[in-house]
């Protein structure tokens, strides 16, 4: 089994949006947060299905909110 980092953003409709960190390309949406943690396990495992020679690029350090 093997851990990723899912960067979760909300659009302007209200739904949500995942972007798998060092899977370029690996996204997915949902209209609730359960809903998109099903749909971007998902989306992983058809990703890592497709891809047979990946190298999982995981330099993620975080993300800081700053207020200027």
């Amino acid at each position: 089994m093997t851990t990723f980092n899912v960067i979760v953003e909300q659009d302007e409709d209200g739904v949500f949006i995942s972007e798998v960190v060092g899977l370029p390309g690996c996204h997915t949406q949902g209209r609730t947060l359960d809903e998109l943690m099903e749909r971007t396990k998902e989306a992983i495992s058809l990703y890592l299905k497709e891809q047979e020679d990946i190298q999982i690029k995981d330099n993620f350090i975080g993300i800081q909110k700053i207020e200027v």
